[in-house]
C-alpha cells in the first residue's frame, strides 16, 4: 500500500511539473509573440512592409525635423521634433511594432496645419531603447515626460495628444493621469479597450485554455517587463479623463474590433465626440477618411484651443 501511495505521489508530482512546464512555455511563447520587441514572430509577421515607402518616410523626417531625446526608466527615448511658429503642439504616437515613420501621412497634414510636432519612438521601437512592448501602459509615463519636454520649451503651449492603434491606447492611458492644464485635447484613432482583450482576440486558443495561457503570459510579462497584461486597460483610464477626447475608428477594422469604439466612447465621462470612417480597416482611417478625417480633428481641436 505504501508503495502504491508513493507511486501515485510521484505521478502527481510529474503531472504537476509537466503542466507547470507547459504553462511556462506557453506563457513565454505568448510573451515573445506579442510583447518581445526583438522577436521575429509577432501579430504582424504576415503583413508585407513596403521598405521603399518606409525609407522615404525616414528620409522626410530626417530632413524636416530635429532628433531629440529624453531619459525615462533608465532608457534613452528618441523623438522627432518639428518646430513651427505656433503655441499649439501635437504629440503624435505611432502603433504596435511601428515607429514614427508609420504615421508619416498624418504627420505631413499636421505640419501643413502649422502645429509644432513631437513624434516619439515608443520604448522598444524605432531609435528608442527598450526590449519590450508596453502596449501603451509604461508608454504613458514616457508621454508625460515628453509633455514636460514641451512645457520647458514653451510654458504657454497648448498640447494635443494624438495616437493611432497602440498609440491610441497610449494617449487614452495618459488621459487617466493627472495632466497639466496645457493638455487640451486627446485624439485616439482605433485604440483598444484593454491589452488582455486585444491579445485574446488574436491568439489561437479558446475558453479556459486562452485564459490560462494569458495569465501565465501576464506573469512572464511581469517578470520580464515589469507590468501585468491586465494592468493595461485604456477603458478604465478614459473613465477618469477630464480632457476632451475624440474617438475615431474604421467600421471594417478586423484587427482592433470595431465594437471597442462604442465601449470606449460610452466609458468616457469627459467631453467627447466619435467619428466612424466607413470602409476603413485598421489604422486606415486617415487614408480612407481623407478631408473629412482631418477636418473633424481640426474642428475638435479648435473647439478647445482658441
Amino acid at each position: 500500500m505504501k508503495k502504491l501511495i508513493k507511486v501515485i505521489v510521484i505521478l502527481l508530482i510529474i503531472i504537476f511539473l509537466f503542466i507547470m512546464g507547459l504553462s511556462i512555455y506557453a506563457g513565454n511563447y505568448l510573451y515573445d509573440y506579442t510583447l518581445n520587441s526583438h522577436s521575429d514572430k509577432n501579430l504582424f509577421e504576415h503583413v508585407d512592409i513596403d521598405e521603399e515607402k518606409k525609407q522615404k518616410a525616414y528620409d522626410w523626417l530626417e530632413k524636416n525635423s530635429q532628433n531629440v531625446s529624453i531619459i525615462n526608466d533608465n532608457l534613452k527615448l528618441h523623438g522627432y521634433y518639428i518646430q513651427q511658429t505656433s503655441h499649439v503642439y501635437m504629440i503624435m504616437v505611432h502603433g504596435y511594432r511601428s515607429d514614427a515613420s508609420g504615421i508619416i501621412s498624418p504627420i505631413k497634414q499636421m505640419k501643413k496645419k502649422g502645429y509644432n510636432l513631437l513624434i516619439p519612438d515608443l520604448r522598444g521601437h524605432g531609435k528608442s531603447e527598450g526590449d519590450y512592448i508596453g502596449m501603451g501602459w509604461d508608454d504613458r509615463k514616457d508621454i508625460l515626460k515628453w509633455i514636460d519636454f514641451i512645457l520647458k520649451k514653451d510654458k504657454d503651449a497648448s498640447i494635443v495628444l494624438y495616437g493611432v492603434s497602440m498609440g491610441g491606447a497610449t494617449v487614452m492611458n495618459v488621459a487617466g493621469e493627472k495632466l497639466p492644464s496645457q493638455v487640451k485635447v486627446i485624439i485616439e484613432d482605433c485604440g483598444y479597450t484593454s491589452a488582455w482583450d486585444m491579445i485574446k482576440t488574436h491568439i489561437d486558443m479558446q475558453g479556459l485554455q486562452s485564459d490560462v495561457a494569458l495569465h501565465m503570459a501576464s506573469l512572464i510579462t511581469y517578470l520580464r517587463a515589469g507590468y501585468l497584461i491586465e494592468d493595461v486597460e485604456p477603458i478604465k483610464q478614459v473613465k477618469k479623463s477630464k480632457t476632451p477626447i475624440l474617438f475615431i475608428h474604421g467600421d471594417q477594422d478586423d484587427f482592433v474590433p470595431f465594437a471597442m469604439l462604442e465601449q470606449l466612447y460610452d466609458a468616457a465621462k469627459c467631453e467627447k465626440q466619435k467619428l466612424v470612417i466607413h470602409g476603413a480597416g485598421h489604422a486606415d482611417c486617415y487614408s480612407v477618411g481623407g478631408k473629412d478625417y482631418y477636418q473633424t480633428i481640426f474642428d475638435f481641436i479648435q473647439r478647445y484651443i482658441k
